[in-house]
């Protein structure tokens, strides 16, 4: 597979469904050729076609997975992180393990797999730009919520210490912390469980994936010396993690 070094390139983890894919439909329009990686080649496929541009399988908890991503990539000007997710919401006196390992597999060191291997080439770009999505919960923490919000602190801290650590270098670097969005996120946190996914949206306008995807373009598309460090974006209806203001029927 071959793409065109000539293009401006922006990476999409995370985009075979909700955020990872309005973003990659939002860049696309912006004139971006978007490389779309997940574990779901199918939905990727199709979003590749209708946006002109690159899906490759990509799984973030699997180095050679992310190696062999990079490895094709001839260039990088963009990168979104947004490959992440929760599991369970359980006290931490009931914690499972298996579902800590998952959330700080996905959205920490898969965050770290994913940046390490395409920052030297956001360097060479010579203007780099790295978006991370966290999550509110990366501000605050929520009972029953152990597991996602010191996953989600943990990739946010490894965010911001980049801010430091490329200072001096020409690459962005901007936290995006969406609160309730209606996307596949309770779904997956819940196994599955449609009826419990709902109730965390019911009584609520939440944010959609396209609000989240239009924030992350225009982040992209401020001029070079403009960096947008930190990005709250909440639904009205909350106020924080777990405190909503729900309309009774």
């Amino acid at each position: 597979m071959t793409i065109s070094p000539d293009e401006h390139i922006a990476v999409v983890t995370g985009a075979s469904s909700g955020i990872g894919e309005a973003t990659a439909r939002t860049l696309a329009a912006q004139g971006f050729h978007v490389v779309v990686g997940a574990r779901r080649l199918d939905r990727l496929e199709q979003l590749a076609r209708d946006i002109g541009g690159t899906a490759l399988e990509l799984d973030v908890t699997d180095e050679d997975s992310v190696d062999a991503f990079a490895a094709v990539l001839p260039r990088v000007d963009v990168l979104v992180n947004n490959a992440g997710g929760a599991k369970g919401l359980a006290p931490v006196l009931e914690a499972d393990l298996d579902d800590w390992r998952w959330m700080w597999e996905t959205n920490v060191l898969g965050t770290l797999r994913v940046t390490k291997a395409l920052l030297p080439k956001l360097i060479a770009s010579g203007n780099g730009l790295i978006v991370t999505i966290t999550s509110v919960a990366a501000f605050e923490a929520y009972d029953n919520g152990s597991g996602y919000t010191s996953a989600k602190h943990a990739q946010a801290v490894l965010h911001r210490t980049l801010r430091g650590e490329l200072l001096g270098l020409p690459v962005r670097l901007t936290e995006i912390a969406p609160g309730a969005v209606e996307t596949e996120f309770s779904l997956v946190r819940f196994d599955g469980d449609e009826e419990r996914a709902a109730k965390v949206y019911e009584g609520i306008s939440p944010l959609v994936a396209a609000d989240v995807a239009e924030v992350i373009g225009f982040v992209a598309s401020r001029p070079s010396h403009v960096n947008l460090d930190q990005i709250i974006i909440k639904p009205r209806d909350q106020a924080g993690p777990g405190r909503f203001s729900r309309k009774q029927d």
